[in-house]
């Protein structure tokens, strides 16, 4: 769901991140309400003024969903759901959990944090509003005080919405589970009611386009687009955190990876490992050392001309908590540490030394073995 983040700050002991794709986002609110927005609300103003209060909204549209999720993940921080960070892309924003909530009641609790953090936004904002203009603050300031009442009510509302994996889904589910005494059958149940609410603000989206409505058509075509999407995603992991959890990684791993010697030149690299094995990463060893390893993304930072000239010892990376990982760690665990460091392969290490390699296919594959096994009776993966 999320691509290229860039860390902006540490808030809480949260590292505070933004997808790519905000940064565009941002531009585009800004854009709207400078373009739109305020216009319509405060009419004769400058065009200057305009494009300050486009600004001041989107930053404080901004910092609302960043204390938005910073709600969720203190509340998972007290209950001890650890939480990676804190990234805002296209859509809004989310707090990254490393594991789902033990209990119905965690899940309650972290759930509905936001919408209040939101709500406690909007009880602020509208009495500051409310004082400004009864002591002649600048309409500049007063107005971006207003539109900030008004939208972090209606993303408490919205948010509130009972389609999973929105605020509101994470609080029908927690009821259903703590009802129902079962995690997956609750997900189902949300996840369905999620996706059926995607296709509502997709239809909608449609109809508003017909009607001439093209930018709120287009947004509300791709809210709902989105939403459809990371509900049936939502109930995927689910799915496969079911099927991985409790599998250590020693029961995936290849024993006798090919290792590449510090040496050679990356064009040696290139042609006698690479195109010879097709991995995208191989271990740096000499003399049963490990010394690091060297990915196919690293070789690529050298323009082909130079590969002659560079030693796999000058491009490899060493050793890490991202790239190496131990024979007894969860399966699940690996996963996540692949689609957060984008490392498609990991190292097993044990006491130091390398025991073997742990690929994305590995892992995919017996997932893929065990869902074919056990699909009647879990019902599968739904892909």
């Amino acid at each position: 769901m999320l691509g290229k983040r860039i860390t902006l700050f540490k808030l809480l002991g949260f590292d505070i991140q933004i997808d790519l794709s905000w940064v565009f986002i941002a531009l585009l609110i800004a854009w709207t309400l400078a373009r739109d927005y305020f216009p319509y609300k405060y009419h004769n103003l400058s065009e200057t003024s305009y494009w300050i209060m486009g600004i001041g909204g989107a930053l404080g549209l901004f910092t609302s969903i960043v204390l938005h999720e910073l709600g969720h993940s203190a509340v998972a921080r007290t209950l001890g759901i650890p939480i990676k960070g804190i990234t805002l892309f296209i859509f809004g924003g989310v707090a990254e959990m490393e594991g789902e909530p033990s209990t119905a009641q965690s899940e309650f609790k972290m759930a509905v944090a936001g919408p209040i953090v939101s709500v406690l936004i909007a009880i602020v904002c509208y009495p500051l509003f409310l004082f400004g203009q009864s002591l002649g603050w600048p309409v500049q300031f007063t107005g971006v005080l207003f539109y900030l009442s008004w939208i972090n009510g209606l993303l408490a509302a919205f948010n509130l919405v009972p389609a999973f994996p929105l605020d509101g889904g994470r609080l029908l589910r927690s009821l259903l589970w703590s009802r129902k005494h079962n995690l997956r059958q609750a997900t189902r149940t949300a996840s369905a009611i999620g996706r059926g609410f995607g296709l509502f603000l997709i239809f909608a989206g449609i109809l508003s386009l017909f009607y001439g409505n093209i930018i709120g058509g287009i947004w509300w075509f791709l809210i709902g687009l989105f939403l459809r999407n990371a509900s049936q995603m939502s109930y995927q992991q689910l799915e496969i955190r079911r099927a991985l959890e409790g599998e250590p990684i020693r029961r995936f791993m290849q024993t006798q990876p090919i290792t590449a010697p510090p040496y050679i030149s990356v064009a040696d690299l290139v042609h006698d490992y690479v195109y010879k094995y097709h991995h995208q990463m191989f271990p740096v060893q000499t003399d049963s050392k490990l010394l690091g390893c060297i990915s196919t993304s690293q070789v690529k930072q050298i323009p082909r001309d130079e590969w002659e000239r560079h030693s796999v010892q000058e491009l490899m990376a060493p050793c890490s908590e991202g790239n190496t990982i131990s024979p007894e760690t969860d399966a699940v665990h690996a996963l996540s540490l692949m689609q957060s460091t984008g490392n498609s392969r990991l190292m097993v290490l044990d006491q130091g030394r390398l025991v073997g390699v742990v690929t994305l296919k590995d892992l995919l594959h017996f997932l893929s073995l065990k869902v074919d096994l056990e699909g009647g009776k879990s019902g599968g993966l739904g892909i």
